[in-house]
């Protein structure tokens, strides 16, 4: 047995794969496969409609909070959000935590003025900034819930009276929150809602239309939300994969019941880090992420021979990103508690191997 702890494209529910491979072949029985099927049929709108409607369900949005599911993945919306939101004279705050927020103030600056109001570059992302204001002015504040890279998280989201757009690409639907605090969220589906290949944003559609500059058809969530999400042709199959996965989330007691048993996989992980001699953990402890585990070796000259260990025993996708080295075990929704438990035992083996 294969244990994916991969962060992105990651592991998805065995009966996800199950039913798309069937949908392959012959989708509901219609002589068709759902990766042929036109997205302007009855059928396919059928799967659009479950999609929306069961991300609303589960993240338990009210009626000012629409659904899109949109080509490009979650680095489109870096630009994305403030060609919407943020006219070029205006500011938006943004926090930097990691790689893709350092991205989104990147591609900000494009649109408007992007204050950079709190960072934890100087500690290499080892924390969440604390102690920071948000200024009055500001169109918007923008998070990453999650860093993915390093191996931080948002534990308690700010509380802000300027409108909160966070990048949940990594975390959502992993832990319980007011998702209706959001003005936008968006996620790229390839970690916790589906295959690689579709984005999901859910805006508040009262805080569309108010700059002044003129927005690409295909880029206005307005049209978007208009056309729900048919303004062109949708990634059908990614989509299709996403239905699934937020069926197999629903049948599992929802995000409440997903919760615990992620903060069970955390704990456990996180525990034998602490505990075992030959490994320490990277991030603050108070800051930990629960979706991606980041932690190095003492004695850096055994990485390899871990790696290589690990894999004997069916363990994938635990290699360090190439900028915090070290190991990183991705903890997403579909995997399970037993994985981390192989994984776990590898650990202590290794290091009697290694006293």
């Amino acid at each position: 047995m294969v244990h994916n702890f991969n962060a992105g494209p990651s592991i998805l529910p065995p009966t996800v794969f199950a039913e798309a491979s069937q949908a392959i072949l012959n989708y509901n029985n219609t002589g068709l496969s759902i990766l042929e099927t036109g997205h302007r049929t009855a059928t396919f709108q059928a799967v659009m409609d479950e999609a929306r409607a069961l991300l609303k369900e589960l993240m338990q949005l009210d009626d000012d909070h629409e659904v899109l599911f949109l080509h490009g993945g979650a680095s489109t919306q870096f630009m994305q959000v403030p060609m919407n939101l943020l006219d070029d004279k205006e500011t938006a705050a943004y926090s930097d935590t990691g790689v893709w927020s350092s991205k989104a103030i990147k591609e900000a600056k494009l649109f408007g003025k992007a204050e950079v109001v709190c960072s934890g570059k100087e500690n290499n992302y080892t924390a969440i900034p604390k102690d920071f204001a948000v200024p009055n002015d500001a169109k918007y504040f923008h998070i990453t819930t999650n860093n993915t890279i390093y191996g931080s998280q948002w534990h308690k989201i700010p509380a802000t009276s300027n409108v909160l757009i966070a990048d949940m690409s990594s975390d959502i639907l992993s832990r319980q929150m007011d998702f209706n605090a959001f003005g936008l969220i968006y996620a790229g589906a390839q970690k916790n809602i589906g295959a690689a290949g579709v984005n999901v944003v859910v805006v508040n559609k009262n805080i569309l239309g108010k700059i002044k500059r003129a927005i690409p058809t295909i880029m206005d969530y307005r049209n978007h939300i208009k056309e729900g999400s048919m303004l062109n042709t949708p990634p059908v199959f990614a989509v299709y994969v996403c239905l699934l996965t937020l069926r197999w989330l629903k049948a599992q007691g929802g995000v409440a019941a997903i919760e615990k048993i992620n903060d069970a996989k955390a704990a456990l992980l996180y525990n034998e880090i602490d505990s075992n001699p030959l490994f320490r953990g990277t991030i603050a402890i108070e800051d930990r992420s629960k979706m991606n585990v980041c932690f190095v070796m003492h004695d850096t000259s055994l990485e390899d021979a871990f790696l290589s260990f690990a894999k004997q025993q069916g363990i994938v996708g635990i290699k360090g990103h190439r900028l915090s080295g070290g190991f990183r075990a991705s903890l997403y929704n579909a995997l399970p508690l037993s994985s981390v438990e192989v994984l776990v035992k590898a650990m202590q083996e290794f290091a009697s191997l290694n006293k």
